[in-house]
């Protein structure tokens, strides 16, 4: 009998695979001129896999543009490897965790061809110009046909949403450079580092004790995805305190509709406020869940204001893991402990629960930053890897987990807790005390205590 790795093991395996590929073949193609020249190669070393996870392209009133090339020629091959890509990672996890490919191969045609109309529908140029980026389309789509005409039922080995999701988790982590979040130091921390804390734990205590929420996981879920970066952290802590995949897509719901509004709304309030551009940079970086939105905002206001949003919000990022310990490790000791009775020692407990696939983040995110470091060479080769291809696959692979997360949530089976109104009334408290507070760190850091240091 065949062995069966854990989903979170299985994407681990994949994502170091994909990312240790993308590397070997960058290093292959290296230029022999001017290899350590940043000038040069401003985007890092050029790599042939970058031809291999093509996305549609922007389109205004023909869709069909989204798969022409520069030249104006059809060329869907791009974009179909693409789709390629993640049948591919999506046939392997099945193996890998014991699955029948027979089962996956019928559905996963169908959802990555769903994925690729949610970047068509994100790709048309009105559609561009207010920021509605794919995850958005993609929930929406997968919403729309499981709730207007029904998923069918050959449809379900291949709704691998959350493998999906950790296996792009995984490849994000070589994005996730320590250069890069040492960028803005001191103030980029304490901006990410101490707001976000509070308002996690000041918006789950109060979705359970003010608001009563029935489900503490849910609370957490939410809380998580609204304090830290949105889905990454709903699917991290959602593992952690083993909430139900109705309760995470929740969560993601309320995260990508109130994400959208905040990425349209932000930047015109910073104008009216007069704020300082680093401390604007800043605000967007550590208030908006989505890595996406955050640059898409950030870069509406200026270039210094994106890049110092984007480094803030990687800052952000990287407490995936240790958040998602630190609810492992409340739940096995106090909420599930006290309600069933010990199961084993702490230890054990939090091990158990700990969602594994994090491991694979941190270990791509410790490794490519030490090869960053090495010198300029280097760091040109990671920049290459990542920017060239596993930044696409990831996109690909998220795309993907948003279209499976759609078609897997019934309105019917989530009625009862949004017609409470509860969750939306936790999330616009919670988001309205990351609001203000970030603004106040954002403000002490960078525009008073650390201000000589940040200044361009």
């Amino acid at each position: 009998m065949r062995k069966r790795l854990h989903e979170d093991t299985a994407a681990v395996v994949i994502g170091l695979a994909a990312v240790l590929l993308a590397l070997a073949v960058t290093w292959q193609s290296r230029p022999t001129e001017e290899s350590g020249s940043r000038v040069r190669w401003s985007k890092g070393w050029p790599t042939p896999l970058a031809a291999s996870v093509g996305m549609p392209a922007s389109w205004a009133s023909a869709p069909l543009d989204a798969f022409r090339d520069a030249s104006g020629r059809l060329a869907p091959a791009p974009v179909l490897l693409g789709m390629a890509w993640v049948t591919l990672v999506g046939a392997a996890g099945t193996l890998l965790v014991g699955g029948r490919l027979r089962g996956f191969l019928p559905g996963a045609v169908l959802i990555v061809t769903l994925a690729c109309l949610a970047y068509v529908l994100a790709g048309q140029k009105l559609v561009k110009y207010y920021n509605l980026e794919y995850p958005l389309w993609a929930f929406a789509v997968g919403l729309f046909v499981t709730n207007a005409v029904g998923a069918p039922g050959w449809l379900r080995p291949a709704l691998l949403g959350e493998f999906f999701t950790k296996t792009g988790l995984v490849v994000f982590g070589a994005e996730v450079l320590v250069s890069r979040l040492l960028a803005l130091g001191l103030p980029g921390l304490l901006t990410s580092w101490i707001v976000t804390p509070i308002v996690l734990v000041t918006t789950y205590l109060a979705g359970v004790h003010w608001l009563k929420i029935p489900s503490r996981p849910l609370c957490m879920t939410l809380s998580a995805d609204m304090s830290v970066c949105g889905v990454s952290a709903a699917i991290a802590t959602g593992a952690a305190c083993r909430a139900k995949r109705e309760e995470i897509s929740l969560a993601i719901g309320l995260s990508l509709f109130f994400t959208v509004i905040m990425m349209v709304a932000m930047p015109p309030v910073i104008g009216w406020l007069d704020l300082d551009p680093i401390v604007s940079g800043a605000w967007i970086g550590g208030a908006i869940d989505s890595t996406g939105a955050v640059v898409a905002a950030g870069e509406t206001l200026g270039k210094e204001q994106g890049d110092v949003a984007f480094t803030v919000k990687m800052i952000q990022n990287s407490m995936i893991g240790l958040i998602a310990f630190a609810v492992a490790v409340y739940w096995a000791g106090w909420v599930d402990r006290s309600a069933t009775g010990p199961r084993g020692t702490l230890l054990g407990e939090c091990w158990a629960r700990f969602p594994k696939f994090i491991l694979g983040f941190l270990a791509l995110s410790l490794a490519c930053s030490w090869l960053d470091s090495l010198g300029p060479e280097p760091a040109l080769w990671v920049k290459g890897a990542t920017d060239g291809f596993t930044k696409h696959l990831r996109g690909w692979l998220f795309c993907t987990a948003f279209v499976c997360m759609g078609l897997q949530t019934d309105f019917h089976e989530l009625a009862p807790v949004l017609l409470s109104g509860r969750p939306v009334v936790l999330y616009l408290v919670g988001q309205s005390l990351n609001l203000a507070l970030t603004l106040a760190m954002a403000s002490l850091t960078f525009g008073w205590l650390f201000r000589k240091a940040v200044a361009p």
